[in-house]
């Protein structure tokens, strides 16, 4: 069965417009739709007729700030709003989630950070099933499969190809033992050519790697039988 990809809308509101372009550019890259809202004296009649699946709200902007536009908003839609400011004190994250907001990214941002929170707060309100998306998420754990980056909180890093399809094949079999010979055989076409010691060095790098963002015991080794998650 093929992966069903769902196309979410995203808007931004950002009155930079180096910035808008690299955001909005990511954005479809990854697979979204995503629209920048260009009007900032009033941004409602762009959000109605987009009907967005999710927005990315300054709060320096021209005319009102971002706080307004996300009470007017809220007034309209319960759609998902992440906040994205180079404003980073307590009080600022605190008024952007009393005013509705349900996530805070401080700028400048790292650009896989950002897919990769977009990414979560679809998954968590929308509920749609990993098991047919492009995006696998288990405990903490985001992982976009075209892309190859693998995120946990505000840390990512970027997979190579046989890690990837190792970490995918695991995370599919989530709970089950999966055999060294199946991640082989999926790795390579014909695993009796491969040395046994090259899956044990794309296992130690993943390891490592998921190490680096915090989940130092994510894989385990089932002994004589082989690994699972």
């Amino acid at each position: 069965m093929e992966r069903m990809k769902l196309v979410f809308k995203i808007l931004l509101i950002e009155d930079d417009k180096k910035i808008a372009d690299i955001v909005v550019e990511n954005l479809i890259k990854a697979g979204y739709d995503s629209l920048a809202v260009t009007d900032f004296s009033d941004v409602l009649p762009e959000f109605m007729a987009y009907k967005p699946d999710l927005v990315l709200l300054d709060i320096i902007l021209p005319f009102y700030d971002g706080y307004y536009w996300c009470g007017q908003i809220r007034l309209l839609s319960k759609v998902p709003i992440i906040f994205i400011s180079s404003k980073s004190t307590d009080m600022d994250i605190i008024i952007a989630t009393n005013m509705g907001g349900d996530d805070y990214l401080v700028k400048p941002f790292s650009i896989d950070i950002l897919l990769a929170k977009v990414a979560g707060l679809l998954r968590r309100t929308y509920s749609y099933d990993n098991s047919e998306m492009d995006i696998i998420s288990h405990q903490g754990l985001i992982f976009n499969i075209s892309s190859g980056i693998v995120s946990v909180n505000e840390k990512s890093a970027k997979l190579t190809k046989n890690e990837a399809q190792i970490l995918g094949l695991l995370l599919k079999s989530c709970g089950n033992t999966v055999s060294r010979e199946r991640i082989m055989r999926n790795l390579w076409k014909d695993a009796s050519f491969i040395d046994d010691n090259t899956l044990t060095v794309n296992i130690t790098r993943l390891r490592k790697k998921l190490k680096d963002l915090g989940l130092e015991s994510y894989i385990e080794t089932i002994k004589n039988l082989g690994y699972k998650i």
